[in-house]
C-alpha cells in the first residue's frame, strides 16, 4: 500500500469512527421519534439522546459495595470495542489501515467481547437482577454469534475470503448477486440477529424495566452517571455499526474505494451511509410499534430459526452458485 493510499485509508477509518460516535445517539433519536409519531405523540426530538448523555456525564458515577475491576472497566471496554468496530467494519470505505484484521471472525469476537464484559460486570454486582440479565444475555449471545458467522460466511464463500472489505467489494462489482438465494437468506438471518444483538423488539424492550422481560436493562441497573453514559453511548454505536454492516453487505452502493479517488468520493459515501442507516433505523422503529415482545422462552426458537436460514444460505451458496 502506497503512502497516499495509507493516508486516504486512515482518513476514511477516522471518518467512520467520528460518524458512528456522533451519529449513534442520533440514530436512537430517529427511532424514538418515528415510534412516537406513529403512536400519536410529539416525541422529544432527534437530539434528545445526546441531551440525556450530557446530563449523565455531569453526574458522578456510583460504585456498589463489593464490586471489583469487572464492574469498573466494563463501560470503558464496551466503548473501546465499539469504537474499534466502527474503524474495522467497511461502512464508508473499503480501504482501511486495519484491513488486515477486518475479518469476519475479528468483528464477531469484538461483539462478543463487549457483551461478555457487560455480563461479567452484571455478575460482579451480586444482585438478582444482574445475574438474571447476564444469564439471559449470554444465552442470546450463544445463539446470535454463530448465526452472524454462518450468514456472512455464505457471502464469503463466493469471494473466497472472510475479509469484510473484499466481500463488499465483490458485491459492488457484481450487484446482481444481491438477488441470489444465498444473499436473500443471509440477509433475513442477519436482520433477525441484529435485532437480538442490539436488544430491540421482539427480543428485548429497551424502554421497559419490568423484571420479567428486561435483559439488557437488568445488566446496567447499578450504573449511574458517566459510567451509564458510556454504556448507553456504546450501545447506540453498536446498533449503528450493525445496521451499517447490514447495509454494506447487501446494499453497498455509494461506498468509497481505495486511493485518492476513494478519498474524493468520501462525502458521497457519507451521505449514502447516513441515508441507508436512517432508513433501516426508521423501519426498525416503525416495526416496533406493531409487534409485541416475545415470551422469553420463545426467543431461542426465533434465533434457532435464523440459524437455519443462515445454514440454508451457506448450502445455496455452494449448490446454486
Amino acid at each position: 500500500m502506497t503512502t497516499a493510499s495509507t493516508v486516504s485509508a486512515s482518513i476514511a477509518a477516522a471518518a467512520q469512527v467520528v460518524v458512528v460516535a456522533a451519529g449513534g445517539p442520533l440514530l436512537i433519536g430517529v427511532m424514538r421519534q418515528v415510534r412516537a409519531r406513529l403512536e400519536g405523540r410529539a416525541g422529544a426530538g432527534v437530539t434528545q439522546p445526546w441531551r440525556d448523555l450530557r446530563k449523565l456525564l455531569r453526574r458522578a458515577p456510583a460504585t456498589p459495595t463489593g464490586t471489583g475491576w469487572a464492574f469498573r472497566l466494563a463501560p470503558l471496554l464496551l466503548t473501546g470495542t465499539s469504537l474499534v468496530l466502527a474503524a474495522v467494519v467497511p461502512l464508508l470505505s473499503t480501504a482501511s489501515p486495519l484491513d488486515s484484521i477486518a475479518d469476519l471472525f475479528v468483528v464477531v469476537g469484538l461483539l462478543a467481547l463487549g457483551t461478555v464484559t457487560l455480563a461479567l460486570a452484571a455478575l460482579d454486582t451480586g444482585t438478582a437482577f444482574g445475574g438474571m440479565g447476564a444469564s439471559r444475555e449470554i444465552t442470546i449471545l450463544a445463539l446470535v454469534e454463530p448465526t452472524i458467522l454462518v450468514s456472512v460466511f455464505a457471502l464469503s464463500a463466493r469471494v473466497g475470503s472472510t475479509n469484510l472489505a473484499e466481500i463488499v467489494g465483490a458485491t459492488l462489482h457484481a450487484p446482481l448477486t444481491v438477488a441470489s438465494p444465498a444473499s436473500l437468506l443471509a440477509a433475513a438471518a442477519l436482520a433477525i440477529v441484529v435485532v437480538a444483538e442490539t436488544g430491540r423488539l421482539p427480543v428485548d424492550n429497551p424502554a421497559t424495566h419490568l423484571e420479567l422481560t428486561m435483559i439488557h436493562e437488568a445488566m446496567v441497573l447499578e450504573y449511574a452517571g458517566a459510567d451509564l453514559a458510556l454504556v448507553e453511548w456504546a450501545s447506540s454505536m453498536r446498533l449503528t455499526v450493525l445496521l451499517g454492516l447490514l447495509a454494506s453487505l447487501f446494499a453497498p452502493w455509494g461506498i468509497a474505494g481505495a486511493g485518492l479517488a476513494g478519498l474524493a468520493a468520501l462525502p458521497l459515501a457519507l451521505l449514502a451511509f447516513v441515508a441507508k442507516v436512517a432508513v433501516l433505523g426508521a423501519g426498525l422503529g416503525a416495526a416496533e410499534v406493531f409487534i409485541a415482545k416475545l415470551r422469553l422462552f420463545r426467543v431461542p426458537e426465533l434465533l434457532a430459526g435464523s440459524f437455519v436460514l443462515a445454514l440454508l444460505a451457506v448450502a445455496s451458496s455452494f449448490f446454486l452458485a
